[in-house]
């Protein structure tokens, strides 16, 4: 390995270890927390101008979409348009950026060619999940935070699996995501909702309680996991945003 090579694998390791140190503070500091303090923190003194919030628009996004929309409408908020959303979704998230006057949404799509090259027929989602969701989100999520420190995300513990034991601030490869809803359950959500006469997404009535792209959402019977529409009688239980380095 040359000396440059060395520096820069060096370099990176040494960012990697002051995002961890940064991220381990944080979480600690705000442990105990509320929401509106987590976000306030994150937006506005620890990464002003530097920050995102990445948003499904699903089920539960109106609630901390209305969160940041009260601290800074022109906090960015990314929307992964993976082309394979319900039709409603593509409504709902005009709907919410109107009503909550949020100036800064950014709709990120997947790559023409790679698409072309990798899924020409758009049905790679039938044969590997987990490729189709790093063609469609994790990668171009990754360019889409380019120039941000760190990133806001919708996850709460009551989800279950990897989710349980989320922190309020976390270290994911060169950023920090900020986790500010974790101790929410679902009640809190519907409470927020209700208190702010936020809009519902459209398909929760017909028993969707968790949204992603149509072909592997499907609704889910009462009692069921939040999740448990979601690439249903598969192994999988994430995109990959949240397991990949972004």
């Amino acid at each position: 390995m040359s000396i440059i090579a060395t520096a820069k694998k060096t370099a990176s390791a040494r960012a990697g270890d002051e995002v961890e140190a940064q991220a381990r503070r944080l979480a600690m500091q705000f442990s105990a927390s509320r929401a509106g303090d987590i976000l306030s923190h994150a937006i506005l003194k620890e990464f002003p101008g530097k920050i995102a919030l990445v948003s499904s628009f699903g089920a539960e996004s109106a609630a901390l979409l209305h969160l940041v929309a009260a601290i800074d409408p022109a906090t960015p908020v990314v929307f992964l348009d993976t082309q394979k959303h319900f039709a409603q979704t593509l409504s709902y998230r005009k709907k919410l950026a109107r009503e909550l006057g949020l100036t800064n949404i950014r709709d990120i799509h997947p790559d023409t060619e790679e698409v072309a090259a990798s899924d020409p027929d758009g049905d790679l989602w039938k044969r590997d999940a987990d490729a189709c969701c790093t063609l469609r989100k994790v990668t171009p999520l990754t360019g889409a935070l380019d120039g941000f420190d760190a990133w806001i995300t919708g996850r709460k513990q009551f989800h279950g699996g990897g989710r349980v034991n989320l922190p309020a601030f976390e270290a994911s490869g060169a950023h920090i995501k900020v986790n500010p809803l974790i101790r929410w359950g679902a009640g809190d959500v519907e409470e927020y909702v209700a208190a702010h006469a936020l809009p519902p997404h459209p398909l929760v009535e017909q028993g969707y309680p968790s949204i992603g792209c149509w072909p592997c959402t499907h609704p889910a019977a009462p009692g069921d996991d939040i999740r448990a529409g979601r690439w249903r009688g598969a192994a999988k239980t994430e995109c990959g945003i949240h397991i990949a380095a972004v």
